[in-house]
């Protein structure tokens, strides 16, 4: 079974590559995504952006890194509406 913090990663990692090679951001909800995983999804993109302008060739590593660290803290308990409000 994959676990929220896996799938959340992989999705995120997926919809960013998908944006930086051009083929643009959707609704969210067309993504799969939720407004939270979107929030991520927002701010890899924009490490990933500063570290082409800074002449990094292959951000790749860079999205799964930053959308793990994303989605690790998204889920550290339990997730959306299990556990404390955050």
């Amino acid at each position: 079974m994959t676990s929220d913090v896996d799938l959340c990663t992989k999705l995120v990692g997926h919809w960013s590559r998908e944006v930086l090679d051009g083929r643009g951001y959707g609704d969210y909800q067309s993504m799969g995504l939720s407004s939270g995983q979107y929030d991520i999804l927002r701010e890899v993109v924009a490490s990933a952006r500063a570290a082409e302008r800074q002449g990094v060739a292959d951000a790749g590593r860079l999205i799964i890194r930053e959308a793990r660290k994303g989605c690790v803290a998204r889920y550290r308990s339990g997730g959306p509406g299990k556990g404390p409000w955050r």
